[in-house]
């Protein structure tokens, strides 16, 4: 659009902003064009300590959408038809986002995504390698838009390497397979491995992502120099391994699955109680003279470190006929008394009446523009003098176009209005707007 009309965007020390003041991040702009978990979670974490951030979401404007995480299932409200639910995993992930409904493939769409990185200090993406490149927003063009944005490329296998490899498809499943995490998990074989219960590699990643913007945005404050960083999402987990590596290395050991035992540590199991089922810890020396006291006639050789783990069978015996006698609470309990390590393993139902999680604030209640009162999990770790928090709720798609545009860009309305019809913004509010639902549009 070359409407004379047209301004440039506002300039550091005059833009304003969309989010309440609040958090150790407030005054960094993110922007965010991550899918599917691992490169959206980093903009959330980031989002959740105050910085401002953008969720830019391409075409199609409507269902399925761009963004798989906002049909995830299981969807709510529950007994509404499909096209008035959100995705509870949205509804999660996407707390304190802003939206802008941006098509990238349009010219006059690149153009406002280069007066979006203008003006912003982080850049989250999540796609396989060249995808910028072939929209001609390479690195290249970028950091020549803004000298001092810190772009971070979330990927499965990174940025360089085997060009077989690169072409891959990935999810969080395929990062914890290639990354040897999955060789760990589960019973030995013939058992097959165990993935994780939830996609904790794609959560993960995306703390690890989150990190690297905040590095980068430290460097570029003190050097006045962007960068971009390569987050790979195997990598993130192949370092995590402790000390795999070196373990093969040296001595050639392929370490493998020991079900719900730990290789090294003992005891460190799971036991079934009267009632359930609990864990049972102590690695140290000290903590192993904790647990006897609880067992009945310990042998005496068990308190050799050296020589307790090649008697497990007997040792864990012992423990299971304690645990076999007590129900979860009583275990505790007596871990409690003992200065033992003994916990149950809990469920959701088990969290949600704890105390000690309701008295440390870990249930947050938000309104979600979509789903309305939600109750979800709090914002960690905890500031004493700039705690994070949620302000708002997982927005619709578009829901911040024209404050993005006006406030933040500078655009006037009329050049909203013409990139609207145009179709390089899009948008998808709700069919049936509830009254108590807040936030149409953000404001600073």
């Amino acid at each position: 659009m070359d409407s004379p009309e047209t301004k440039a965007p506002r300039t550091e020390e005059t833009r304003p902003r969309l989010v309440p003041p609040f958090g150790p991040l407030q005054g960094v702009r993110v922007l965010d064009t991550g899918r599917f978990v691992a490169g959206p979670w980093a903009a959330t974490y980031l989002g959740e300590f105050g910085a401002e951030v953008m969720h830019v979401e391409g075409p199609p404007f409507h269902r399925p959408f761009a963004d798989p995480t906002r049909t995830l299932t299981p969807m709510i409200p529950e007994g509404l038809p499909r096209e008035r639910q959100v995705s509870e995993s949205w509804v999660q992930y996407s707390r304190n986002k802003l939206s802008l409904g941006l098509d990238l493939k349009h010219p006059e769409g690149r153009r406002v995504f280069l007066d979006l990185v203008r003006v912003s200090d982080i850049w989250v993406e999540s796609s396989r390698p060249g995808t910028y490149d072939r929209l001609g927003l390479s690195d290249g063009v970028v950091l020549a838009a803004n000298p001092r944005i810190t772009i971070v490329h979330v990927s499965g296998f990174g940025q360089t390497g085997d060009p077989e490899r690169l072409r891959s498809p990935s999810y969080d499943l395929i990062a914890q397979a290639y990354s040897g995490y999955l060789s760990l998990q589960g019973n030995p074989d013939p058992e097959p491995p165990m993935r994780s219960g939830t996609a904790l590699n794609d959560t993960v990643t995306g703390l690890m992502a989150a990190l690297a913007g905040v590095m980068g945005y430290v460097q570029a404050q003190r050097t006045g120099r962007g960068q971009a960083v390569d987050v790979a999402q195997y990598e993130v987990f192949f370092s995590l391994l402790e000390n795999m590596a070196i373990d093969y290395f040296v001595r050639g050991a392929v370490r493998g699955r020991h079900g719900l035992a730990h290789a090294r540590l003992h005891p460190y199991d799971v036991f079934r109680a009267r009632d359930g089922w609990v864990v049972v810890a102590a690695p140290s020396q000290a903590a192993w003279l904790s647990l006897k006291r609880l067992l009945r006639d310990p042998s005496p050789s068990w308190d050799d470190p050296e020589t307790r783990p090649t008697q497990r069978r007997e040792v864990d015996a012992r423990i299971a006929e304690l645990c076999s006698q007590h129900t979860v609470a009583e275990l505790e309990a007596l871990g409690r008394s003992a200065d033992t390590a003994i916990s149950r393993v809990y469920t959701m139902a088990d969290i949600a009446a704890d105390p000690h999680y309701r008295e440390r604030g870990m249930f947050l209640e938000w309104e979600d523009p979509v789903a309305g009162p939600v109750t979800g999990a709090g914002v960690v770790p905890r500031f004493t003098d700039s705690p994070g928090g949620v302000w708002r709720g997982a927005p619709w798609l578009g829901q911040d176009n024209r404050a993005i545009l006006t406030k933040v860009l500078g655009y006037p309305e009329e050049q909203v209005t013409v990139l609207r019809d145009q179709g390089v913004l899009g948008e998808d509010p709700p069919t049936t707007p509830s009254p108590t639902r807040k936030h149409p549009e953000a404001t600073p």
